[in-house]
C-alpha cells in the first residue's frame, strides 16, 4: 500500500474559519449594494450552507425563500453578479486580517513541509479567497507551500461530488490511498469518500458540530496546539500533529 505522500486541505470552516464571520456578512453587504432587502442571519445561513458553492446558495435561497424572483429576466446575470460583489467584500474582509487560520493549521502545514509531505486545497471557493486568505493570514509565501489549489469552477459538480477531490488527485499525480484528507462538513466528507479518501480527518466547525461524518476516520474539535485539548481524543494526544495523521493512515491502510 502506497506511503503518506500527501495532505489535503478543505478551505471554509478547515484552514479557517470563514462561514460566520466571512461570507455570510459579505453577501448580505452584497445584497444591500444591489438595493435588496435579503438578510442572511445565522441561523438561516446555518441552513443554507447545505448548498455548496456561493452561486449556488444564492440560487437555493432564491428558490426557497424569493421564489418571486425565479420569473426574473436575466437571473442567471443577477446570481453571477452578487456573487462577484460578495466575493470583493470577502476578499476586502481577508486583507483587513480578520479572519485568523484556525489554531493548529500553520503548525501542521510547518511541519508537513519540512518532512517532505506534499500539500493541496480542494474546496468550492474561489482560487482567489484561497490565495488571499493564505497570505493574509500566514504570510505571503504561503500559497506557494500548495503544489495543488484546486478550488471554484475547475470541475462541474461541487461537493458533495467527488471531482474537485479527483482534480486534485490528478494534479498531484497521486492515488487516493497516498493522501490524507482534512474537511469540516458532511458534504465534504461525502466528496472526499466518493473519491476513495478513505484516510480522513474531521476538524468541527462553527456550522458543523452535529452533522453526520460516518465514514471518518477520526472527528476532533480542531488541529489544536500543544498543551490544548482541542485535538485530543481519549488517550490520543493534545494536538493533531504529522504523527498523529500518520497514525490515522495506518488504520486504514496498514504499516507501509
Amino acid at each position: 500500500m502506497a506511503a503518506l505522500q500527501a495532505l489535503i486541505f478543505d478551505v471554509d470552516g478547515t484552514l479557517a474559519d470563514t462561514e460566520a464571520d466571512g461570507h455570510r456578512p459579505a453577501f448580505n453587504l452584497a445584497f444591500r449594494e444591489a438595493g435588496l432587502d435579503w438578510e442572511w442571519d445565522l441561523e438561516l445561513y446555518g441552513q443554507l450552507l447545505a448548498v455548496t458553492g456561493g452561486k449556488e446558495r444564492i440560487l437555493h435561497y432564491i428558490e426557497g425563500w424569493r421564489p418571486e424572483f425565479l420569473a426574473r429576466p436575466g437571473l442567471g446575470d443577477l446570481v453571477a453578479s452578487l456573487h462577484r460583489r460578495k466575493t470583493a467584500h470577502y476578499l476586502a474582509l481577508l486583507r483587513s486580517g480578520a479572519i485568523p487560520l484556525r489554531p493548529g493549521v500553520l503548525r501542521l502545514l510547518t511541519e508537513a513541509r519540512a518532512a517532505g509531505i506534499r500539500l493541496a486545497v480542494a474546496t468550492t471557493t474561489t482560487p482567489e479567497n484561497v490565495t488571499t486568505l493564505l497570505e493574509c493570514a500566514g504570510g505571503h509565501d504561503l500559497p506557494g507551500w500548495f503544489e495543488v489549489i484546486a478550488a471554484g469552477d475547475v470541475v462541474p459538480a461541487k461537493k458533495p461530488a467527488p471531482d474537485i477531490y479527483h482534480y486534485a488527485l490528478d494534479r498531484l499525480g497521486l492515488p487516493a490511498a497516498a493522501c490524507v484528507a482534512i474537511e469540516d462538513s458532511a458534504n465534504g466528507v461525502r466528496a472526499a469518500l466518493r473519491a476513495d479518501l478513505r484516510a480522513l480527518l474531521v476538524t468541527l466547525s462553527t456550522y458543523t458540530r452535529g452533522e453526520d461524518f460516518s465514514g471518518a476516520v477520526r472527528v476532533v474539535e480542531g488541529l489544536g496546539e500543544p498543551g490544548d485539548s482541542a485535538g485530543a481524543t481519549a488517550g490520543e494526544g493534545d494536538c493533531i500533529d504529522l504523527a498523529a495523521l500518520f497514525d490515522l493512515h495506518r488504520r486504514v491502510y496498514g504499516p507501509t
